[in-house]
């Protein structure tokens, strides 16, 4: 049967309505018990959260449908999903939770299991959780008291500053944006570790302030204050802190194709792997270094398993998720902070210099809110649109619709030579589609 609850990060949605109603977490618990009992004599989860003010409810009751399968679960609080992903990896439990919606608003909450190898639940899995949620979510839910164990945080944060690769004393002047989300603890202790002199900000959660005007999809503030201090660079994260974007100290925003680009060279790695989403600067960029660069559809987890495909160190996307697979088994925005200042520190160079070789094509996101999926191919005005465009930009750009696998959108990327084009198709893109699709 096809998935319905898990998208591609997950299951995700307002929280109360009936992919995150009580019943249906408690019953995502139980499930999992059942599914991890086949995996493990003796079986325990770790659950961690970001800062949304849902999260201890939604843990409680995981929990205690965990526990109704007889499966015990300790509870980590508030961590990033990295670091979540780490823990299941490298203690002993057989499966790991993460309560988050990424970078969607406080309203929004999610589920994202992992197995023990510190990836995410393969398909087969999930569709099992989801066959067993369709079977309990009827039986009513409880919630159980929970109480955090900081220790796991704790070694989280020994990793991360085992992965740091020193390169003398460092006395760059930083801002770190927190998103009001996950990282806010984790990652002052992290920098004053590891004698990084940085400036917090959005690094006050109060359940309702995730990712609002903050973080990586919202960058004028973090731009603001990096030219305001002076300082080196900027770096944001998300709400529950697996991606993070860049400021440069002229105030340039440097994403995750940017990224790649200076970790490819740095690492001398001969393969990258992105997604349809990367631009086609950074492919030719690469090809030029004589690295490859491999495409996949839209969502970390597909990039991942590419990577592990082909044996590939390097990987991520234009919207900040890095996976360093040397270190970590997803993208984490600390980790990659640190590897970005590594880069750095390692060549004396400023972000600017670092990419100033990256060409970038101009390039457009619209999103457009629907009503539901319909396979765009069965739409005829939408389909002929499509091709219409990749006609007229005759492999001089790229187009790309499809739905988002977390929310009701779909997103349309055009991608040219010039702005005028790049507007010009997207423009009657988004205006066929918002009238064919659109709410």
């Amino acid at each position: 049967m096809a998935k319905e609850l898990f998208g591609t990060d997950g299951i995700r949605g307002v929280v109360g309505e009936l992919s995150l109603d009580d019943a249906t977490v408690y019953a995502a618990g139980r499930a999992l018990g059942e599914l991890v009992e086949q995996l493990d004599p003796h079986p325990e989860v770790v659950l961690g959260m970001d800062t949304r003010e849902s999260g201890p409810h939604l843990a409680r009751l995981m929990a205690a449908g965990l526990e109704r399968a007889g499966v015990p679960a300790r509870f980590a609080g508030v961590i990033p999903t990295p670091g979540l992903a780490r823990l299941t990896h490298a203690e002993h439990f057989v499966a790991g939770v993460m309560l988050s919606a990424s970078h969607n608003p406080y309203q929004d909450n999610g589920i994202k299991i992992f197995a023990h190898s510190g990836y995410k639940l393969p398909d087969e899995q999930e569709e099992q959780v989801e066959e067993g949620i369709r079977r309990l979510r009827n039986g009513g839910a409880v919630a159980r008291d929970l109480a955090i164990d900081t220790t796991l945080a704790d070694r989280y944060i020994d990793f991360l500053a085992g992965c740091w690769i020193p390169h003398g004393s460092s006395r760059l002047k930083l801002v770190v944006d927190c998103a009001n989300g996950a990282s806010y603890q984790v990652a002052p202790r992290l920098f004053e570790r590891l004698g990084l002199a940085a400036e917090f900000t959005a690094d006050r959660p109060d359940g309702r302030n995730i990712n609002l005007n903050c973080g990586s999809l919202h960058l004028d503030a973090l731009r603001r204050r990096v030219l305001e201090t002076k300082s080196d660079l900027g770096v944001a994260f998300d709400g529950d802190a697996d991606r993070a974007l860049f400021i440069s100290g002229s105030g340039r925003e440097i994403n995750g194709d940017a990224v790649l680009w200076m970790a490819a060279r740095h690492l001398l790695t001969p393969l990258v792997v992105s997604t349809t989403m990367a631009n086609l600067g950074l492919e030719k960029a690469l090809a030029e270094e004589g690295i490859g660069l491999v495409r996949t559809q839209v969502g970390d987890k597909y990039v991942l398993e590419e990577m592990i495909r082909r044996d590939a160190e390097l990987g991520g996307e234009q919207s900040g998720h890095v996976i360093f697979r040397r270190w970590a088994t997803t993208g984490d925005g600390l980790l990659t902070a640190l590897k970005v200042l590594e880069m750095v520190l390692a060549t004396g160079q400023t972000l600017d210099e670092l990419t100033a070789s990256l060409p970038v094509f101009p390039q457009s996101i619209r999103n457009i809110r629907v009503k539901g999926r319909v396979p765009l191919d069965q739409v005829p005005a939408v389909h002929q649109a499509m091709q219409q465009g990749q006609r007229e930009l005759d492999g001089r750009g790229r187009i790309i619709v499809r739905y988002s696998g977390t929310e009701a959108l779909i997103r349309v990327m055009v991608e040219a030579e010039t702005e005028e084009e790049v507007d010009r198709h997207a423009t009657r893109l988004v205006d066929i589609i918002s009238d064919q699709l659109g709410v």
